[in-house]
């Protein structure tokens, strides 16, 4: 049912000129498989080594011989500051599934809609940002020692869609998501492609037959490394079996995506706070009704503010596309908007903190007026 044609030069170069923007600058075709990759295992991120790494999720590649082959996500250092990492995707076109490489660039573009984990939800990027020379980390969504590494955050990814495992777009079953203006305009930023790192990482996995999809059944023991080709060191994650999402595991319990969906739902007949102290008070379910509500609201909030920036942003670049501006513009004009949504990400942070800590103190007080009051032992009358 597999098999994989070699397109000539002429095909091509007509198959590229039909492809959206956002994809051209991301496509590195030479192969086209009729049969989709497997869904996307299940696995921990390994703890990030240091300051500076950014994780690269793992993803199906494909060889002639082989079939598809699990390349495990890793954390690496990016070839200059200010680089976030685009993951690549498979995406449907003229009767099979292309391979869209992924690229280093200043705001990360369409990815193709794959819920990759670990910050990356199918749109976006919510595991770092840059501020200056420093690279910040989401503690929500990444596996971090704080002991080693000091710039953190925490920020709640929230997914608008149902969590899957699918792995490309388009076709029979895959993601139906298409490019945001903010995703093709990202998509004609300067890009830099994988290291030399990350070109070794791919072949070491290609060289490894328990990596092939064939020999794991889409189970791979490998799923993802602290390093890049370290497939052997105690550091590497193997593929877990009862979840159906990539987080860090440090943060499995606490980073909740929606705990509305079945998937996300703790066991029944389990209470979330069974490891609290046996006299603590229990919140009122309208105090907790209240603050979702609030949680929800704020929530809607900030994405208001997110999308109105981003049409902003979108704007400002088509009509200095439209004036013929000079590279130095250009550059000046991205790195302005990078400014801008660094300083709305670090606005909704310290809105989220602030509303939990106000949240947390009402719960406290609702919590100790909910206490029996103290026994006193019997006296004379």
């Amino acid at each position: 049912m597999r098999f994989a044609k070699l397109v000539c030069s002429l095909f091509l170069v007509l198959g590229t000129l039909t492809l959206p923007a956002q994809s051209r600058a991301q496509v590195a075709v030479g192969i086209s498989v009729r049969i989709g990759p497997p869904l996307l295992p299940v696995y921990e991120q390994p703890i990030c080594p240091g300051e500076g790494y950014i994780w690269i999720p793992g993803y199906w590649a494909y060889s002639d011989g082989d079939g598809y082959y699990w390349i495990p996500g890793t954390w690496a250092l990016p070839p200059e500051e200010g680089l976030l990492w685009t993951p690549g995707y498979w995406g449907w076109q003229d009767g099979g599934y292309v391979w869209y490489a992924g690229y280093w660039g200043p705001t990360v573009g369409f990815y193709g809609g794959i819920d990759y984990g670990f910050g990356y939800p199918g749109v976006g990027f919510y595991g770092g940002y840059w501020s200056g020379h420093r690279y910040f980390y989401n503690r929500n969504v990444s596996n971090v020692d704080v002991t080693i590494v000091h710039n953190t955050y925490n920020t709640t990814v929230v997914h608008n869609t149902t969590v899957n495992r699918v792995s490309f777009n388009g076709g029979s079953g895959g993601a139906t998501a298409r490019p945001t203006q903010v995703e093709l305009a990202a998509a004609r930023q300067h890009h830099v492609t994988m290291t030399g790192e990350q070109v070794q990482h791919e072949r070491t996995a290609r060289s490894d037959r328990n990596l092939l999809a064939s020999v794991n059944h889409g189970q791979p023991e490998v799923a993802a490394t602290s390093r890049p080709s370290e497939f052997k060191n105690r550091g590497a994650a193997p593929t877990l079996r009862r979840d159906n999402t990539n987080r860090s595991p440090e943060n499995r319990d606490n980073n909740r995506v929606d705990r509305n969906r079945p998937e996300n739902r703790p066991p029944e007949n389990v209470r979330p706070n069974d490891n609290r102290p046996p006299n603590a008070g229990r919140v009122d379910p309208r105090v907790m009704e209240k603050q979702q509500h609030e949680q929800d609201r704020l929530r809607q909030q900030q994405g208001s503010e997110r999308q109105r920036m981003q049409q902003k942003q979108s704007q400002e670049q088509q009509k200095l596309q439209q004036g013929n501006a000079d590279a130095q513009r250009r550059q000046d004009l991205q790195q302005r908007h990078q400014q801008q949504q660094q300083q709305l990400q670090q606005k909704h942070d310290q809105q989220t903190q602030k509303l939990e800590q106000r949240q947390q103190k009402e719960s406290e007080r609702q919590q100790q007026q909910q206490k029996p009051p103290k026994e006193h032992p019997p006296h004379n009358q």
